[in-house]
């Protein structure tokens, strides 16, 4: 039996499936890993779990948490694939879960803009991002939401070992406030919207 494909055949998903959203943490497995800037997803994902007091379960492709909240149904996915074959986990969980596409939001890090900056778009370009590549491969897509938190490197170090570098004193000192940000702008998305969310968190 082949997978219910979200890209059509509307008529049949249940009338509810439009409060179902899928937010999805990008980031790499193992401890080598954690705290690194590539995995900023993963850190703001684990910020809300604690918030929330949310569990996450190793299933197939990833960790899901999931939490009921105000009339809708949050997947909270950290895929377990890596971060350039990200697009395999969340095409898995979408078509399992049922999902909307336009009720997806991948959160990762961008090289391309400030730190601290936070960017939220329904739709674009995947910015160079190898995750976002393999997922707008996978969707066959860029229609879907995105939040990219900047880390642009302003140092003279190699771009591919900044992003796995950790995180600095410096920048630790702030990320729990920008963490707070990000959780009120992806609650935000799924309860008023898109366009109010950009609107009030875009910077």
């Amino acid at each position: 039996m082949s997978w219910w494909n979200p890209f059509k055949n509307k008529k049949s998903q249940p009338k509810d499936i439009s409060k179902k959203f899928l937010i999805v943490g990008l980031g790499n497995i193992g401890i080598d890993y954690a705290l690194t800037r590539h995995n900023l997803g993963f850190d703001v994902l684990n910020y809300i779990a604690k918030r929330k007091e949310l569990k996450f379960t190793e299933l197939r492709y990833g960790a899901i948490g999931k939490l009921k909240h105000k009339g809708r149904v949050f997947i909270f996915l950290k895929p377990s694939t890596y971060v350039n074959k990200s697009g395999d986990a969340v095409k898995y969980w979408m078509t399992k879960e049922r999902i909307n596409l336009s009720n997806i939001l991948v959160i990762c890090d961008d090289l391309n803009i400030p730190f601290g900056t936070v960017r939220i778009k329904t739709k674009g370009s995947n910015g160079g991002h190898n995750g976002l590549k393999n997922l707008e491969s996978k969707l066959g897509t860029n229609n879907y939401g995105r939040l990219r938190f900047g880390i642009k490197n302003e140092t003279k170090k190699n771009t591919s070992k900044f992003v796995l570098d950790k995180w600095n004193q410096k920048e630790l000192d702030v990320l729990e406030t920008y963490f707070k940000k990000i959780e009120d702008a992806v609650f935000s998305y799924a309860l008023l919207g898109p366009s109010i969310a950009m609107n009030n968190f875009n910077n």
